[in-house]
């Protein structure tokens, strides 16, 4: 059977970049069983039904529009036909991906189908994400144009969002979890002991990275959300929509409707189960209104000192972009601040970071030459802020201005920042991008903050980043592998095996991309690449050699 996991002709999919490709999978729609075909007609009779008076106005519409069949499940490469009219697209994939995956998607405007089908005994509701869910929930809203770029903003902020490991751990739990209430024949033991492993998770989770507290406004909006008044709200959440039993539960008087504010990122949420409270907003156009609140936030927009201690307490790779354009991504961990007296109110500032293991520095996504992580193998480290006797920002210097305070290529020089930081040394080369100056490289140098040495001569080569300020952005691509077989398939009827639920990828800290061998069956293998291939940092590789779901024609 030849695989073509995603469409060819979809624009929004073409777009997709290779780092998300990987999670998309071959529908095998010949599989669908005519019991499988039953429970979709039921389920879809069943809400047109009862939704024709709960459901926002917008989903009958957008059911016509995408031309969801009430008779069969659809195909992906139908529904790519008609949301490519619309300028999004679809892939199918295999039940839950990483948050972080599943935001970028969203920003391509591609909706990701999990294209399972729950069993009889889950009719009315299914734990896990399956082809209802995602086909005849999200896929109907989106022709509302308003609802439609609220969906590809979240996806942008989305794609921003500092995440810990604590959340990859949290997902895998849940994931594990889902995959298990959902096989026909689990032992009970093991799912009891999978629903500890999820509470243990969310207990010990900590402070909530911001991907967490966006995961939940995604959850309270996009998948159980509702929207008018209080007192008659109407169903637009995917989550809803597509659970018959939920659907008409949500309405109740005992399950609790709040009005949808900011606030509901401090409440989580359980995706095994049914929901105790739901969120309405006024229209679709709050929604916007409360992700760009959220957005304003985080660590990408708010930058500086607050940008920089969520990075070091994520404990993940991200991005330090300085205000010259330079960007330092690698895993931060230490910070240095200085108080700075502004209408009467001391505030600190970042003065100096430092990242440890591999660092890689750019300028505009693309790798410096010559400034990859074999030359930043053990970290980064380097001062932010004003220089001592120069009024201009010291990414604007022109090479007369570098001449005048003393720096020229070949000369000993001697900065001097108005932190007290001192970086004095060789200068061996300056670097500009686009008039920018990103970087002075040192022979011979010393860094001191007062008497604490930051850096010394035989330390090796010191490059100076340049930069006045600095913003911050995660740079993590998390990524999650499993067989063909591993599949949580409701027509195989066969649970996985222990192994195959065990195969996972790690977060390896500036680590390389996975290449694909072509192995015998047509599959592929995944291991190490040996050349490098790091358009960005911060990237993963697997800890084992497992087979995936892509054909051995689609090699990154």
């Amino acid at each position: 059977m030849s695989i073509q996991p995603f469409s060819r002709t979809n624009r929004a999919v073409q777009s997709l970049p290779k780092h998300l490709l990987q999670f998309a999978v071959d529908q095998r729609y010949e599989e669908y069983t005519p019991v499988d075909h039953a429970v979709w007609r039921f389920i879809m009779r069943q809400n047109i039904f009862f939704l024709k008076e709960y459901a926002h106005k917008v989903y009958f519409q957008g059911l016509l529009d995408t031309g969801i069949s009430f008779e069969r499940i659809p195909r992906i490469e139908e529904m790519n036909d008609i949301l490519g009219r619309i300028d999004w697209g679809a892939v199918a994939v295999d039940g839950f991906i990483p948050p972080a995956a599943f935001m970028e998607f969203q920003a391509y405007k591609v909706l990701v189908i999990a294209c399972d089908m729950r069993q009889i005994h889950h009719i009315e509701y299914t734990p896990a994400p399956d082809i209802v869910h995602e086909a005849a929930g999200h896929a109907p809203i989106i022709v509302d144009r308003e609802y439609s770029n609220y969906l590809q903003r979240f996806g942008e902020v989305g794609a921003k969002a500092m995440q810990s490991c604590r959340d990859f751990e949290l997902y895998q739990a849940i994931r594990h979890l889902s995959i298990l209430k959902e096989l026909p024949n689990s032992d009970p033991k093991e799912v009891e002991e999978a629903t500890r492993e999820v509470e243990r998770r969310q207990k010990n989770l900590g402070e909530p990275s911001e991907m967490a507290l966006l995961s939940r406004l995604h959850w309270w909006t996009v998948e159980y959300g509702l929207i008018g008044t209080l007192d008659k709200p109407k169903i637009y959440g995917a989550g809803l929509l597509s659970s018959i039993g939920e659907s008409v539960s949500c309405l109740e008087a005992n399950v609790k409707k709040i009005p949808y504010s900011v606030a509901a990122q401090n409440t989580p949420f359980d995706i095994t189960t049914r929901q105790p409270q739901l969120f309405v907003s006024r229209d679709f156009n709050h929604l916007r209104e409360v992700l760009e609140e959220f957005a304003s936030t985080m660590a990408y927009q708010v930058g500086g000192l607050e940008g920089i201690n969520k990075a070091i307490e994520c404990n993940n790779i991200a991005t330090c972009e300085y205000s010259s354009g330079l960007q330092v991504s690698g895993t931060f961990t230490e910070l240095l601040t200085a108080s700075e007296e502004r209408a009467n109110r001391p505030r600190a500032l970042p003065i100096y970071l430092r990242t440890t293991g591999p660092t890689a520095l750019a300028f505009q996504n693309k790798e410096l030459p010559g400034h990859g992580k074999d030359r930043h193998a053990e970290g980064f480290a380097a001062p932010i802020g004003h220089w001592r006797n120069v009024h201009a920002a010291p990414e604007n210097l022109s090479n007369d201005q570098l001449h005048s305070v003393g720096i020229v290529e070949g000369k000993k020089a001697t900065i001097g920042f108005e932190s007290c930081i001192t970086v004095s040394g060789r200068v061996e080369k300056i670097l500009r991008r686009d008039g920018k100056l990103l970087l002075i490289t040192f022979s011979n140098c010393t860094v001191k903050h007062g008497d604490r040495v930051l850096f010394d001569p035989a330390w090796g080569e010191f490059d100076m980043a340049v930069g006045e300020q600095t913003s911050m952005a995660p740079r993590t691509r998390t990524h999650f592998l499993k067989s063909r077989s591993c599949r949580r398939n409701a027509r195989s009827k066969r649970p996985p095996t222990p192994g195959e639920r065990s195969w996972k990828a790690c977060i390896n800290k500036c680590g390389t991309f996975a290449s694909a061998r072509s192995v015998t069956n047509g599959w592929v293998r995944f291991g190490k690449r040996s050349r490098r291939s790091i358009p960005a940092t911060g990237c993963s590789r697997w800890k084992s050699s497992k087979f995936s779901t892509r054909s051995g024609n689609n090699r990154n």
